[in-house]
């Protein structure tokens, strides 16, 4: 357990998806004043739905345009929600305090110019010399980024660049793990006192036919009409793409105190495990993670907010799992937040803790949302929320969230 002094606070939550932008939105949400459905799009990638991103203005965090042209979707989301998480946080117009602020950020690869792709396999396809004919492509239609795609630590630099976060800065890429190896590497660090505040999140724009094909040949996709997460096994399984970019700001208990700042909740415990599975070998995830730190499940958790993604066969087993923990009277219950907004891959993990904070600032969650009453002004009481990620393929993790009283 840690010293009261090194806790690490949720002082700052940014995060953006299809319900849309803020804190309030999706408190809102969680708590049962405004519906919980879903905001799906079956149409514009067919036969691949999706949970588009809400309008968003991105001027209002990235005030010149010449940032903005230079980034693209999954770039502007990421900076657009660090920017909302340092506001939240009270920290963005304070330099002193930006100078000292850590950066961790999960990435993926970067999104890849579909047009300059579609040139370059036309002239490879074509007659006479077609290397060269491709080589006099790439250097005149793509961006000097010295890569077919923008680099995943371009994220981090344009946070640093828009919002002058000048800490040091670590970018994590690796799917589901980046987003688990970003909020340990940032939780760990602030509770050593390594650093006194930390920005740590990512983001994924889902609404990219390069991101689509690369999941899809990797058969993880669900590409049927849209049904909810525990509903996918019948089907074949596979999950739904969400735009979200979740940034949160992670601060030792007495750094935020001698800022006099309101926290959202304290983060007490961080596993995670690269875990490896190969197909059909999906056995008890998170097992092994919570084997490690057995005092998170307890009969005082109050409910799992589980990252399952829809892929099977490891979807059904960690499901199975869970209810096993709740007919034993350790959680009241798990609720599946990809339901609301979509696997985010990368930034699946920090979207989590970001909801699992706002919760407990609330102190409620709606029944209705988790499956457990159809009244949606009824809800539930919380005092502690496991959140958890498992990648399809590898890299599983669980945090534990208690509030601060």
């Amino acid at each position: 357990m840690l010293h009261s002094d090194s806790e690490v606070w949720i002082t700052g939550i940014g995060l953006a998806s299809s319900l849309g932008e803020g804190n309030a939105t999706h408190s809102d949400v969680l708590t049962g004043r405004h519906s919980g459905m879903p905001v799906v799009d079956g149409t514009a990638f067919a036969p691949y739905p999706v949970h588009p991103l809400a309008r968003l203005d991105f001027s209002k965090q990235i005030p010149k345009n010449s940032d903005q042209r230079q980034m693209e979707g999954w770039q502007k989301l990421g900076v657009y929600a660090a920017g909302l998480a340092l506001e939240d946080a009270g920290i963005k117009a304070h330099p002193d305090l930006l100078d000292r602020t850590d950066l961790a950020v999960a990435a993926g690869s970067g999104e890849r110019d579909t047009a300059v792709d579609c040139k370059v396999l036309e002239a490879s396809g074509g007659p006479g010399n077609s290397p060269l004919r491709a080589n006099e492509i790439l250097p005149t239609a793509l961006r000097p980024t010295l890569f077919l795609a923008q680099l995943s630590n371009l994220l981090a630099g344009n946070i640093s660049i828009v919002h002058h976060v000048t800490g040091s800065s670590r970018t994590f890429m690796g799917e589901e793990m980046a987003g688990l190896a970003a909020i340990e590497s940032a939780f760990r660090r602030v509770a050593a006192g390594q650093c006194d505040i930390c920005l740590a999140g990512g983001a994924l724009n889902a609404e990219r036919e390069d991101l689509l094909l690369s999941y899809e040949l990797g058969r993880n996709l669900w590409h049927q009409p849209y049904v909810r997460i525990e509903d996918r096994a019948p089907g074949g399984g596979g999950f739904v793409p969400g735009s979200v970019g979740a940034f949160l700001v992670f601060e030792q208990r007495k750094h935020a105190e001698a800022r006099a700042v309101r926290p959202y909740a304290r983060l007490t415990a961080v596993e995670t495990d690269r875990a490896h599975r190969r197909s059909n070998a999906a056995t008890n995830p998170l097992a092994q993670v919570i084997s490690r730190v057995e005092h998170i499940v307890t009969p005082n958790t109050a409910a799992v907010f589980s990252g399952a993604s829809g892929v099977a066969p490891v979807t059904a087993s960690e499901l199975a799992f869970l209810d096993s923990l709740k007919s034993c009277g350790l959680i009241d219950y798990a609720w599946t937040y990809g339901n609301l907004l979509g696997h985010s891959v990368e930034a699946h993990f920090p979207a989590g803790i970001a909801l699992a904070a706002l919760a407990l600032r609330a102190r409620r969650v709606s029944l209705a949302l988790v499956g457990e009453n159809s009244v949606s002004e009824d809800a539930s009481s919380v005092d502690r929320i496991v959140v958890t990620a498992v990648g399809p393929r590898c890299g599983e993790g669980l945090a534990l969230l208690e509030p601060i009283v």
